[in-house]
């Protein structure tokens, strides 16, 4: 992980911790911000995803993984929220065809598989990096770099 001027290390026990948790940061969220989820797979950062977008539109919104659409955008409370699945991407300039300058001028962007961005992750952005702790418990360090740091060192992270 790059160094970061806020990082929070969180035991997220159960997938209930992980939606209070995506509750927490989706509160925060604003167009232009950029939410680059790591972790390998099954580590849960689908699951996150679609807690974070449920607690910005509805609790039964339906969320489906953009894993073969690539991208998947929702009208939210924060405004447009642009979910992209870059797993299948081999680099940068695939996610330019998927609309990336749109989304960055005007939405929140969640990204998963984010090192597939390269040059085009931006400094200012939230981390949130998702291990396995034990069979349903998983480990989340949230990190924020550049503008986003003092927002979420801000925020009240008691889940």
């Amino acid at each position: 992980m790059l160094d970061s001027d806020f990082l929070l290390s969180l035991t997220l026990p159960d997938e209930t911790a992980t939606e209070r948790l995506a509750g927490r940061l989706g509160a925060l969220l604003r167009p232009g911000d950029l939410v680059a989820l790591r972790g390998d797979l099954g580590a849960g950062k689908s699951a996150f995803s679609r807690a974070l977008i449920r607690s910005v539109t509805t609790p039964d919104a339906e969320v489906p993984s953009p894993t073969f659409t690539l991208v998947q955008t929702y009208d939210t409370d924060v405004g447009p929220l642009w979910h992209f699945d870059l797993y299948r991407l081999s680099g940068p300039d695939e996610v330019i065809e998927l609309g990336w300058d749109d989304a960055r001028a005007e939405a929140v962007a969640l990204v998963e598989w984010p090192d597939r961005l390269g040059p085009l992750l931006p400094a200012d952005r939230v981390e949130l990096a998702l291990s396995f702790d034990g069979p349903t418990a998983r480990r989340a360090s949230l990190s924020g770099h550049g503008a986003l740091a003092a927002r979420l060192a801000a925020a009240d992270w008691a889940l």
